[in-house]
C-alpha cells in the first residue's frame, strides 16, 4: 500500500448556515490519479480550493505530502498546482507573458526552457504570443494546463481539465496526462463531468454529494456495485439518489 499524498479529516466548510462540505473524511494514495466527482453543488470544488489553501475550512484537517496544510501550507506549495479554466489570466498580457510571469514566481531557474518545452507538448506555439483574452476556451483551458505544469508539482489538482478541448484535442491532453504522472510519480486529483475521462485515467473514485461522500472504488468495482453499464449510468444513479442503488452510509477512507 502507497502512503497517503492527501489525507483529508473530518473536513468542515460552512456559509452561514449552509454546508458546502460535510465532514469528509477520505486519502489518496501516492502516485495515482484519482477522481473527486459529483453534481453541481456537491462539494468538490470547495474541497479542491481547501486543499490547496484557497479557502479556509471551517473545521477539520489537511494534510499534503505529509504537512499540515492549516499550519504549514507554505512548505508545499511550491511541491503542488492547480488547472481550473475557470481561473482567468491577466487578459492583456500575452501567453508567453503570462506563463513566465508565474515561471518568475515558481523560483524555475530555466523559464525559457521550460515554456518551450510546454508549448510543444502542449500545443501552444500557435498562440503563444496572442493576449490571453483573445483565446478561445479551449485555448485558455491548454494554457492553464501549461501553468500548472511549470513547477513539475508533485501534486495536481485538476477542475474539469478538458473543458471545452474538442475530441482530438482532449484526448491527447488526458494521454499527456497519463505520461506526465507515469514518468514524474505525480499524484493527481482531479475533478470532472466527463466519466468516460474518468474511466479512463483514475484507478479510485470519491463520489459527492451534497457535501458528503457517499461512495468509493475503482470505476469497474463503481459500475459493478450498481449493477450499471457505465460509470456515467453510477453518477447519475448518485446525483438522482435512486433508492437501493445508493449505500445509506458514508464511505470510510
Amino acid at each position: 500500500m502507497k502512503h497517503p499524498a492527501i489525507q483529508v479529516r473530518n473536513l468542515t466548510k460552512r456559509y452561514g448556515d449552509v454546508v458546502a462540505v460535510d465532514s469528509v473524511s477520505f486519502e489518496v494514495a501516492a502516485g495515482t490519479i484519482s477522481a473527486l466527482l459529483g453534481g453541481n453543488g456537491a462539494g468538490k470544488t470547495t474541497t479542491i480550493a481547501m486543499l490547496l489553501g484557497l479557502l479556509l475550512p471551517t473545521s477539520g484537517e489537511i494534510r499534503v505530502l505529509g504537512e499540515d496544510m492549516l499550519h504549514h501550507r507554505y512548505r508545499v506549495l511550491g511541491r503542488m498546482n492547480l488547472s481550473s479554466p475557470y481561473v482567468d489570466l491577466p487578459y492583456r498580457l500575452t501567453v508567453w507573458e503570462n506563463l513566465s510571469v508565474y515561471a518568475n514566481l515558481y523560483g524555475l531557474r530555466h523559464v525559457r526552457k521550460r515554456l518551450q518545452q510546454l508549448s510543444q507538448e502542449l500545443d501552444l506555439e500557435a498562440f503563444l504570443h496572442r493576449p490571453y483574452g483573445t483565446l478561445s476556451a479551449g485555448q485558455k483551458t491548454r494554457v492553464a494546463l501549461a501553468k500548472a505544469l511549470l513547477n513539475e508539482p508533485e501534486v495536481l489538482l485538476l477542475d474539469e481539465p478538458t473543458a471545452s478541448l474538442d475530441p482530438d484535442t482532449a484526448d491527447r491532453i488526458r494521454s499527456y496526462l497519463l505520461d506526465y504522472q507515469k514518468s514524474s510519480g505525480a499524484t493527481v486529483l482531479l475533478a470532472s463531468h466527463n466519466m468516460p475521462e474518468v474511466e479512463r485515467l483514475c484507478s479510485d473514485v470519491i463520489m459527492m454529494r451534497t457535501g458528503a461522500i457517499v461512495d468509493r472504488g475503482s470505476p469497474r468495482a463503481l459500475i459493478a456495485r450498481y449493477g450499471r453499464a457505465t460509470l456515467e449510468e453510477v453518477f447519475l444513479a448518485i446525483a438522482r439518489n435512486n433508492g437501493q442503488e445508493e449505500p445509506r452510509r458514508r464511505v470510510a477512507p
